[in-house]
């Protein structure tokens, strides 16, 4: 399994988590203060001063507990919500990545196939064994969308992706492909073509920036501090 210090420093140079929510504490502050400063009757900040919402399609115990420490380290009042997954439009995600590799067709009502079209999914997920269950529940809802079957493994468990493999082989599937259910920057990325390359078959994109992912955050974001998400113009609230 590869280590979670390895697999953070491997996200690159960024802000670390603890650093940005001081930086947003100390800006709420500077900002009251300015306002008072300048005559401006202004209502002291109260509440949390974020919302931290973990890049993550699953849970992933070992990164939590950082992402809780970096939270704890920091001592910001920020809220921390839960992972992103499993959720219908991570399975859609799942879908257009698999789509773009050539593996699955774009649009199921359509008549037309793909020749390379994968009939069986290996939905490779990092966090052990409660990731791999998580991962399942998406890709019950990614295998009604292409109507072949989809089983969840563990990048980070040895011989997992190809215990799958193997059964969904002896199960009638022959052309495999790999989906990882992972944002992006969790794990090296040599490791999908490894395992890939150990299951004998193509693999697909990471989920990236999908729009989805993004969707979720804000829901993520919203259900934290208990605001309606914005409506689309043109768009009722009832």
């Amino acid at each position: 399994m590869e280590p979670v210090a390895e697999r953070i420093a491997a996200m690159g140079d960024f802000p670390t988590l603890q650093s940005v929510l001081v930086h947003a504490a100390e800006e709420r502050t500077a900002r009251y203060e300015q306002a008072l400063a300048a005559g401006v009757e202004a209502k002291e900040p109260e509440g949390p001063v974020a919302v931290v919402v973990p890049l993550l399609a699953g849970p992933d115990s070992a990164l939590l507990r950082v992402i809780r420490q970096a939270v704890m380290d920091s001592r910001v009042a920020a809220d921390l919500t839960d992972v992103l997954g499993p959720h219908p439009l991570l399975a859609e995600a799942l879908h257009v990545r698999l789509s773009e590799a050539g593996l699955a067709r774009a649009d199921r009502a359509r008549l037309f196939t793909v020749a390379t079209a994968a009939d069986g999914i290996i939905l490779a997920s990092v966090g052990g064994e409660e990731a791999v269950q998580a991962a399942g529940i998406t890709g019950m809802l990614l295998a009604a969308r292409l109507a072949v079957p989809v089983m969840a493994a563990a990048l980070d468990q040895e011989g997992s992706i190809t215990a799958v493999a193997e059964q969904l082989r002896s199960s009638g599937s022959q052309q495999l492909a790999l989906a990882p259910y992972l944002i992006g920057p969790e794990i090296d990325p040599s490791l999908i073509a490894e395992a890939a390359q150990e299951a004998g078959c193509s693999a697909a994109e990471s989920l990236g920036a999908y729009p989805a992912i993004g969707k979720l955050a804000l829901s993520m974001y919203t259900t934290a501090l208990g605001i309606a998400p914005p409506q689309p113009q043109g768009t009722s609230v009832r």
